[in-house]
């Protein structure tokens, strides 16, 4: 592995680094006013919810690192104190990009970037009609992280309403990710989709505890057969089944005593993909 020491390299090359390698990052397209009423709206890869009692989203936009300067977003938000972040999806990446131009203060990005303004609800600044996830925002505080480029200055967003279009919530009311259809930004020019064969699933209750890899036997951690993800999902059982479990299992399921190990691992591997763990670990520990 190579070293990086912050100090030893330019602000550059670090920055290059940071942001190829702590991703996919979700994308917030702040859209705020000055206080001549100059409509402004950026992107900010810097940028996640952090609590939800209160609800309080942080995105940063940073000093310019080749020359120092600030955004119009941060001289806004000083001055106005709100702000809507307005989600990116990839319908609207494109778009959300050509914003991120270094237009003067006083040029409309909603024009140049071919978005609609809109009016809010509860503060001045202007919603993206595009944005299908619209966050009005009131600013608590505003944390400068240096002075120096590169340094970022933390907009600390306290949520005071949400619009959520229709068109992505499922029959339930919840946000459907392959109606939303989010994109994450990676290093350079890169982004990444974060909907389609994307997603994954991990099943994992915060009140479950899992038997855990600690106690799972060696020639099963070893396993040929078995891919890591399945070691996981047994891991994560809340318990081991009874001996006299396993054996009714094997009464019913006596071939599994005439198969060989591969061949043992490969029909759990089968319970595990239908999401039946008991079987899998009955079938692990039953052929023994």
């Amino acid at each position: 592995m190579i070293n990086i020491y912050p100090e030893k390299i330019t602000t550059k090359e670090l920055h290059q680094y940071l942001v190829a390698s702590i991703g996919p990052r979700p994308i917030a397209l702040a859209s705020t006013i000055d206080t001549h009423g100059n409509n402004n709206v950026s992107p900010f890869s810097f940028f996640n919810i952090f609590s939800a009692n209160p609800p309080i989203a942080i995105f940063s936009p940073a000093r310019r690192v080749r020359n120092n300067t600030t955004k119009d977003t941060l001289s806004n938000i000083k001055q106005t104190k709100e702000v809507v972040i307005n989600i990116v999806t990839k319908d609207l990446v494109d778009k959300a990009a050509l914003s991120s131009l270094e237009y003067p203060s006083e040029i409309d990005e909603f024009k140049k970037a071919g978005l609609t303004a809109i009016k809010s609800k509860t503060i001045k600044p202007r919603r993206v009609k595009e944005s299908p996830i619209q966050i009005e925002c009131k600013v608590n505080d505003i944390i400068s992280l240096g002075i120096h480029g590169g340094a970022g200055n933390l907009i600390i967003c306290e949520i005071k309403l949400i619009h959520i279009s229709r068109k992505i919530l499922n029959s339930h009311n919840k946000i459907d990710p392959n109606k939303l259809k989010l994109v994450g930004r990676l290093g350079e020019n890169w982004y990444c989709n974060a909907f389609e064969t994307s997603l994954f699933e991990i099943n994992n209750s915060n009140l479950n505890i899992g038997v855990g890899f600690d106690n799972m036997p060696n020639d099963i951690k070893k396993s040929k057969i078995l891919i890591n993800a399945d070691l996981v999902k047994l891991a994560s059982a809340t318990k081991m089944p009874s001996e006299q479990n396993i054996a009714s299992f094997i009464k019913s399921n006596n071939a599994i005593l005439k198969m060989n190990e591969e061949q043992r691992h490969t029909q759990a591997q089968i319970y595990i993909n239908k999401n039946d763990i008991e079987s899998a670990w009955k079938c692990l520990l039953g052929g023994k």
